[in-house]
């Protein structure tokens, strides 16, 4: 499950900010395929479950839980991520939602690890398992994690102060 290409991860924390994250994404030409996400199941329901407020991260995280609905983009593309981005999983003995390319890797290694949770997940694309902690408690307490593979050193910089500037704790390149 290992990642050959380092992978930028920000948590954000809250829905607004990660939609500002995932825009700046997208504006840079990444699309939803390139973008992991992860959130804890209260997260989905509190900030993408809503009625009336579909995005694209919305519906990603909708997708995860089994709910589905159309793109839209009243808030940008974020909700959308997480609810188109590839392969999502729920993963609902541990009340987690990962979105994604990471989210297939789990999915494609089997119940073992999806049982190891975001922990197991993120050491396995060869995070170091302090910085893996701090997104584990983030995200318990409600925050969105994102990561991606910056295609360039520009792409990496640009995106690492874009995020900061939305609020993003954490960044790591």
């Amino acid at each position: 499950m290992a990642n050959d290409k380092p992978l930028m991860t920000g948590l954000f924390p809250d829905r607004e900010s990660a939609e500002r994250g995932y825009d700046a994404l997208s504006e840079r030409g990444y699309s939803k395929d390139d973008v992991n996400l992860a959130m804890s199941e209260d997260t989905r329901k509190r900030h993408f479950a809503a009625a009336g407020t579909e995005t694209e991260l919305g519906n990603k995280a909708a997708e995860g839980a089994g709910v589905g609905g159309a793109i839209g983009g009243t808030l940008g593309a974020i909700a959308a991520a997480v609810a188109a981005v590839g392969t999502t999983i729920a993963l609902p003995g541990l009340g987690l939602v990962i979105a994604g390319p990471l989210a297939a890797a789990i999915a494609g290694a089997g119940a073992g690890a999806a049982t190891g949770g975001i922990i197991g997940a993120l050491v396995g694309w060869g995070m170091p398992e302090e910085r893996v902690k701090r997104y584990d408690e983030g995200i318990k307490n409600g925050g969105i994690l994102m990561g991606f593979s910056p295609r360039s050193d520009e792409d990496a910089k640009f995106l690492e102060d874009s995020w900061k500037v939305n609020r993003a704790q954490d960044v790591y390149r």
